[in-house]
This record gives C-alpha cells, sequence and structure tokens, in this order.
C-alpha cells in the first residue's frame, strides 16, 4: 500500500535520493530544501508502508492562475503501477483547489512513457523548448485545461 505525505525536513533527503536513483542529471538537495520555503509549490511523497521506503514524488509551483509541474519520479522498482498517474492526479486536484485554471510541464522529447501518461491524463503538446535540458536534449511543453 502507497500513503502520501508532504514533502517535509522529515523526508527530503529520501526524495533527493531517490532523485539520485531515477534521473541522470538529479536536482541538488539544496534544490529540495528550498522548495519547502517556497511558497507556491506544494510537493508529495509517495511512501510504500510495507518497506517504509519513499519510492515517488511528485511537485508543482501554483502561480496566478496557471500550474507548473516541476517534477514527477517514480522509483524504478514501482513503476508501471498507476503511482506516476495517481500522484499526477494528486498535483492536478490540489491545483484545480487551489484555482488554477490550467497546468503544464516540460517532459523530455524521448520520454515516450511520460508522454503517454500525460497524454492520458488529458495533457496536450503545445509546444517545444529547444536544446532544453543539460544534454541539449529538447522538451516537449504540455498542457491540460483545469
Amino acid at each position: 500500500m502507497i500513503s502520501f505525505e508532504m514533502l517535509s525536513e522529515d523526508n527530503v533527503n529520501e526524495v533527493w535520493e531517490l532523485e539520485k536513483r531515477c534521473f541522470d542529471d538529479p536536482w541538488e538537495l539544496k534544490a529540495f530544501t528550498s522548495e519547502l520555503e517556497n511558497k507556491i509549490s506544494v510537493y508529495f511523497a509517495a511512501r510504500d508502508e510495507e518497506s517504509g521506503r519513499i519510492v515517488g514524488y511528485a511537485g508543482v509551483w501554483l502561480m496566478y492562475d496557471c500550474a507548473d509541474i516541476t517534477n514527477i519520479a517514480v522509483d524504478p522498482d514501482f513503476r508501471r503501477e498507476g503511482l506516476g498517474g495517481k500522484m499526477l492526479e494528486l498535483l492536478t486536484d490540489v491545483s484545480r483547489e487551489r484555482g488554477m485554471e490550467s497546468i503544464t510541464l516540460e517532459v523530455r522529447a524521448s520520454n515516450a512513457p511520460a508522454i503517454a501518461l500525460y497524454e492520458k491524463y488529458g495533457f496536450k503538446e503545445c509546444g517545444l523548448r529547444k536544446r532544453y535540458y543539460k544534454n541539449n536534449e529538447d522538451a516537449l511543453l504540455m498542457t491540460k485545461s483545469l
């Protein structure tokens, strides 16, 4: 069973360790600790109750009337079990509850599984950010009306 909790000082190091397992170019720990003080950010961590481990996290910035998903990560051992979708729904719900009219995200153009997930939840491609990532890979910009 998976439970969800807010990003906090108690779990930020575990979230950062997951970040390093999931991404070739991970955020620094300071990026996560600064989100604890960021008034426009909301981050959830997903904890596997059986093992006690953080197995996913997701974050969003709530700005004016548009939410921007900053990250979604799922432990490789827990992928393809619906956790990414559940976290995407959490971010969408909190964005809608806070009065956002739309929600956007960037995704690596080569990340077909993530693109398929976002499309399944109603996101549409609306732009391209050339050489957005450190390895010069393009990012697709996707959006969804709330």
